[in-house]
């Protein structure tokens, strides 16, 4: 499981030093300094710059939580990108519109040259790979669970590129509903972070101003397995951090179940203020003791 906390994810446009600083007072558990969508194409250098910078100069203060999305790998950017942010102090990278996991195993391989050209330990940047953002990657899920990566760190997943990359006019029903494809998507991203043991971290929630369907979204996202989300806007935070810990009662529960299978260790099934649990429980309540509170 990583040790990384991961609750929220907030992306902070690399090329804005107000939104950099402001970034520095954000309770999000990963900044993620964002060198593809939010930056244009004439400033990206200067992103690149002003990234390593914020990790070189912010990395004492904020630990772990600093990671860069750097451009796609096939896009004739990402070697700049890795070659300018890979700095001591940076703790993982955010890969965009990933194929196969030969990709990576690919970016791992950049990171292990990197790293050691900085002076930083092997392994150091972890990777998150957005997982479903290209037909490709829907077609080769099964790789990505059938692949060991050691840097892998979770696993997120993105709607809007890939119905870009289909052409699809939208990816939601008439209802507001995902659309099948986005459905299974959202599905893929919880088997191959099981698989992997890693968090899954879902996709952003596009309206930064309803707090009040932001809450249920996460809500019902936590209930599927999700373990965090990102935040496309600082005012997001706190609710993702809210709903994705455990409440009092949720951990009061758990250790029920846990001190009871610990008093009975021979024991199939116990009962519980009536109803039946079993080792499934047990497993259960273990993953939630575990979640950040």
């Amino acid at each position: 499981m990583s040790a990384l906390r991961m609750r929220s994810m907030l992306f902070v446009p690399a090329d804005s030093e107000r939104k950099l600083a402001k970034s520095l007072d954000s309770p999000a558990d990963v900044l993620i300094l964002d060198l593809e969508d939010a930056v244009a194409q004439a400033r990206k250098p200067m992103a690149r710059s002003m990234a390593a910078e914020f990790v070189t100069a912010q990395a004492s203060k904020l630990g772990a939580r600093i990671f860069v999305r750097i451009n796609p790998l096939d896009s004739g950017l990402a070697m700049d990108d890795l070659a300018s942010v890979v700095v001591p102090g940076l703790a993982g990278v955010l890969q965009p519109k990933t194929r196969s996991a030969a990709d990576l195993i690919h970016l791992g391989h950049c990171l292990d040259a990197l790293e050691a050209r900085a002076g930083m330990a092997a392994g150091a940047v972890k990777i998150v790979p957005v997982a479903t953002e290209t037909p490709q990657a829907m077609l080769n899920m099964q790789g990505f669970a059938a692949t060991a990566v050691p840097r892998l760190a979770g696993v997120t997943w993105g709607a809007e590129d890939l119905s870009a990359a289909i052409g699809a006019v939208s990816n939601r029903e008439e209802d507001g509903s995902w659309s099948p494809l986005y459905t299974l998507a959202n599905s893929l991203c919880l088997c191959v972070a099981a698989s992997a043991d890693v968090p899954a971290i879902d996709t952003l929630y596009a309206d930064f101003r309803d707090v009040v369907g932001l809450t249920a979204s996460c809500r019902a996202s936590r209930r599927r397995g999700f373990r965090g989300r990102i935040a496309i806007h600082p005012d997001q935070v706190h609710t993702i951090n809210e709903a994705y810990s455990p409440s009092e009662a949720e951990l009061a529960h758990a250790r029920r179940i846990v001190d009871a299978f610990a008093t009975q260790p021979e024991a199939g099934t116990l009962s519980i203020d009536g109803v039946m649990v079993d080792k499934p429980h047990l497993t259960q309540a273990l993953r939630t003791l575990e979640l950040p509170h």
